[in-house]
């Protein structure tokens, strides 16, 4: 983790974490790693139910809230972080920032381009910092990945394939539920095109799209995608669903050697990273941990957290999904 502890803290004392909403990644991710960061108190739990919000504050000994807009209201909350489904990310994010408070935001920001960009340059008005929970970008074997495409051990770079896919759950999961956002592009899709960015960088272009529900989900349960990354001709093919065998990995293909990194995308803090056929494993890495210590440090510096690359990712997933132009609204 972050060794300046000191450079994490608000005005010299921990970062008060108020949480919408009880969902699971909450409950089993989030508030333990909150609670184990030295830069983070949780100091509030709110939830429309007030017995979830008392079962689910009392591990942490903090209050428990009936309504969100009541945890908004409370001067002892620094920061807000919005589990809750897909759909009412922009609205909830956007009454955080407007009450004066940073926010960490599951993914996506917003569904739509447009209200991605707005909520990013609200909080830049309000010296706010919003953050995307996209955890794995803070782990540091994808930056040794990029090292080694650096120094040219894979030779030319010529493709970059990521799949990020997941079995089938109850079938009353609110990933299923069209009205909330669902569906496998805003639950998986977003990894693999966030590791096309941050491996290559933004100049990705979209060539082709599918989505499909095989399995009779209700919603896009799989989806593929063909990109490419214009500045070198690097073909990008990205696979996600909901319905799927587990499958967590990318593999980038140079002209000399090809390098795939299992356990991409949701690794265990425990699990020894192996950039495959390297034979030198890397150290683990808790990178749930280590994406608290980031939101805490933008925080505290008052900026936003990959800001251009989370508008860029909300503008090609738009685009994989067929979505209306840029500036049209659905406002769920």
């Amino acid at each position: 983790m972050h060794d300046d502890r000191g450079s994490d803290m608000v005005n010299g004392s921990p970062l008060r974490i108020g949480v919408l909403g009880c969902a699971e990644i909450a409950r089993r991710r989030m508030l333990p790693a909150f609670a184990a960061c030295p830069a983070t108190e949780v100091v509030a739990v709110a939830s429309r139910d007030r017995e979830r919000a008392r079962e689910t504050a009392r591990p942490y000994g903090c209050h428990a809230v009936t309504g969100y807009r009541a945890l908004l209201a409370d001067p002892d909350v620094d920061a807000v972080y919005v589990p809750l489904p897909a759909a009412l990310h922009a609205h909830w994010t956007r009454a955080a920032l407007e009450a004066g408070k940073h926010v960490l935001a599951e993914k996506p920001v917003a569904l739509e381009p447009a209200r991605t960009a707005e909520l990013f340059a609200l909080a830049e008005r309000r010296g706010l910092a919003l953050m995307e929970n996209v955890m794995f970008v803070h782990h540091p074997q994808h930056e040794a990945v990029r090292k080694l495409a650096a120094d040219g051990s894979l030779g030319e770079l010529r493709s970059l394939h990521a799949e990020f896919t997941v079995p089938r759950r109850p079938a009353d999961d609110i990933r299923y539920r069209e009205d909330l956002g669902g569906g496998a592009l805003w639950d998986t899709g977003v990894y693999p095109l966030r590791a096309a960015l941050h491996l290559l960088g933004p100049e990705l272009a979209l060539l082709a799209s599918h989505l499909s529900d095989p399995g009779g989900l209700g919603v896009p349960s799989a989806g593929t995608a063909l990109l490419v990354h214009t500045p070198t001709s690097t073909a990008v093919t990205l696979g996600f669903g909901l319905d799927h065998a587990y499958r967590s990995a990318y593999t980038l293909t140079g002209s000399r050697s090809a390098l795939t990194l299992t356990h991409a995308f949701t690794p265990p803090a425990t699990h020894v990273p192996r950039l495959l056929p390297e034979e030198d494993p890397l150290e683990p890495a808790d990178q749930v941990a280590l994406a608290v210590a980031a939101f805490a440090r933008a925080a505290a510096r008052g900026r936003s957290f990959a800001a251009d690359t989370t508008v860029r990712q909300s503008e090609l997933l738009a685009q994989i999904a067929g979505a209306p132009p840029a500036g049209s609204r659905r406002d769920r």
